[in-house]
């Protein structure tokens, strides 16, 4: 038997995050008994601080964990792959007890979850799918190809083609769009891209929408490591190549606020946004701060908002569980293969933000402040 959490505070802490999650999450209950929390240290492996969505992820995390009592450990790997291996590597040799792991790239850490997997740590993946090894215990994330689903019918209601109801809209088209995806070796990145095309494909199909640069393939329209700067690299180019003969881009398909700002960037670059050339319907996720305020001022259209706070919540939860030797509570035992087996999974549901969502479910719920959607700053 591994090691054990005392079972009053396990059991406490295990039902306030249940009660916090609607009475449902990852963990199971029960007695226990061996060692305190403080006696015990979870190792939080993130993958950038240049996304404030990371930093609040990590944050979370640790002050979730670290409010029951248990020691943590918080690293972020500066999105270098050798970075993450090395400091879950070293993770590994301090005695973690259990990890969880938001992957860079997520078929690049065999070899350190097997060193977990023969000191009998439990892994579990945060948020990005780790491929190609057996040793993935859990998998905590949102519904990711919902999150595509919503992202392309963002581009629809933005374009006049469908109502936030998903009642068809005034509108008829045909409108030029352009896709944009996240970096390929990120799992997630795959099922936005397959979710948004499912969605959308009726429409290309039809001619109501065209890519005009005929780039449709995920290989094509990916971002590596979803960087802002080379998403306005490649907007730049479409520009030249595809609509150097006075068309317009009307809408844009994009997978995260990064890339968002990047593509709008670019836009405005080239005339968008001023006088009659009115800047293209851009979608996003994540309801980063900087994007929010953009939503908020006409200029993005929409985010995608996951609640980091809840997955951070669940992500502690299942934690919990292994640490009493029960096996986490799972909502999808079948969708997420990783190349090697089915990882049970806790996926989390997600909400569309256009600008009148902003006060409702992004400031009323605490997650950003009306001042800060106003500056478009996180407060330090």
């Amino acid at each position: 038997m591994r090691r054990r959490i005392l079972a009053v505070a396990a059991g406490a802490a295990l039902a306030i995050s249940m009660a916090a999650c609607s009475g449902e999450g990852a963990g199971g209950g029960g007695d226990t008994g061996g060692n305190q929390p403080g006696d015990l240290t979870i190792g939080v492996s993130m993958p950038t601080q240049t996304s404030e969505r990371w930093i609040a992820d990590g944050n979370a995390v640790k002050e979730k964990l670290q409010a029951k009592g248990y020691k943590v450990d918080l690293q972020y790997a500066g999105d270098d792959i050798p970075t993450q291996s090395q400091q879950v590597d070293q993770m590994i040799t301090q005695g973690a007890d259990v990890l969880i792991i938001a992957a860079i790239d997520g078929t690049a850490l065999s070899s350190q979850l097997q060193a977990a997997a023969d000191a009998k740590i439990p892994v579990i993946a945060y948020d990005r799918l780790i491929r190609d090894s057996p040793n993935v215990n859990f998998y905590v994330s949102f519904d990711n190809y919902k999150v595509g689903v919503a992202q392309a019918n963002a581009l629809l209601v933005g374009l006049g083609l469908q109502n936030k109801d998903g009642s068809k809209g005034t509108a008829t088209g045909p409108f030029n769009i352009e896709l944009f995806a996240g970096s390929l070796d990120d799992n997630n990145a795959h099922f936005f891209f397959s979710g948004a095309m499912d969605t959308l494909k009726p429409f290309i199909d039809a001619g109501t929408l065209k890519v005009k640069s005929g780039q449709t393939k995920i290989e094509q329209i990916a971002i590596l490591r979803w960087q802002q700067e080379t998403a306005q690299k490649r907007m730049e180019d479409l520009l030249t190549s595809s609509y150097n003969d006075g068309s317009k881009v009307d809408g844009v398909l994009s997978p995260y606020d990064g890339i968002s700002r990047g593509i709008i960037t670019a836009l405005q670059n080239a005339g968008y946004g001023s006088g009659a050339k009115k800047l293209p319907v851009v979608t996003g996720q994540d309801a980063e701060i900087a994007s929010v305020k953009l939503i908020n001022d006409g200029v993005q259209s929409s985010t995608i908002f996951k609640d980091t706070r809840l997955l951070a919540e669940q992500a502690v939860i299942a934690g919990e569980a292994f640490l009493e030797d029960k096996e986490p509570q799972a909502n999808d035992t079948k969708t997420y293969n990783n190349g090697v087996k089915v990882v049970p999974s806790f996926l989390l549901p997600v909400q569309t933000v256009y600008k009148d969502d902003i006060k409702p479910i992004l400031v009323d719920s605490g997650y950003w402040t009306a001042e800060e959607v106003a500056a478009g700053q996180a407060k330090s």
